[in-house]
């Protein structure tokens, strides 16, 4: 060794020195050092799956607030048509309300007057009564006595066809040129036969009866028979 020049002494005490000084430097220094590079790529893991978990948290959050907005949206969107349609159903009721009241009050109007125009004709029966005993006497050439004069205004009034004493049915509707009296619907549903009947007045048929019982009908009206005769005459 030493004709080599390396004196052996020498050698071992720098083989020595750098064992130990590698020794120490991976005692003090390496194995400080990986634990700090340990703890700090720990630490740089732990961050990243924090992040990754607030990035979960933000994406679940974003959906849960997405799906409140939706649900709100749609329950607004519901209250608005509950609205709307509760709106609707109250102005068709409102409307239906006020065409049955418009209905009521024409009605009633209707009635109201066809009262009162019944109870004028009633009114105006004893004058048309004078006329006919006078046309009746007249013709006659004599006075006819009281039970003769309310004959001949029963007869002209409230006589009951022959004909319709042959209908067949439980109601029925007669109608006279003017307001018959309670005694003389009494006769005239005697007459007939039926269980119900329905009297009204339409003075343009001038006298008489239109008896109708189911869809038959009996006209012995004093319009009626002028037609008739105006007819024959063509």
């Amino acid at each position: 060794m030493e004709a080599l020049g390396i004196n052996l002494g020498y050698l071992l005490m720098q083989i020595f020195g750098i064992g130990a000084l590698i020794l120490l430097l991976t005692g003090l220094v390496y194995k400080p050092l990986l634990r700090v590079l340990d703890e700090r790529k720990a630490k740089i893991a732990k961050g990243l799956e924090d992040a990754r978990q607030a990035a979960i948290a933000r994406d679940n959050a974003d959906a849960d607030v997405k799906k409140i907005l939706d649900e709100a949206r749609a329950e607004a969107n519901k209250v608005r048509q509950d609205a709307t349609v509760q709106a609707e159903n109250q102005a068709n009721g409102i409307l239906a309300q006020a065409r049955e009241e418009a209905k009521a009050i024409k009605e009633a109007a209707a009635a109201d007057a066809e009262a009162e125009r019944d109870q004028i004709l009633a009114d105006l029966r004893g004058q048309v009564a004078s006329i006919a005993i006078a046309a009746a006497n007249k013709l006659v050439g004599e006075s006819l006595d009281e039970s003769r004069q309310r004959a001949i205004i029963a007869d002209f009034f409230a006589k009951v066809p022959a004909d319709a004493a042959n209908l067949s049915g439980s109601a029925g509707e007669v109608t006279s040129a003017l307001p018959l009296t309670d005694a003389e619907q009494v006769e005239v549903k005697k007459a007939l036969g039926l269980d119900e009947v329905a009297f009204k007045v339409n003075p343009t048929i001038l006298g008489g009866l239109v008896v109708r019982v189911g869809d038959k009908v009996v006209d012995s009206s004093v319009a009626s028979r002028m037609g008739a005769m105006r007819d024959s005459l063509q």
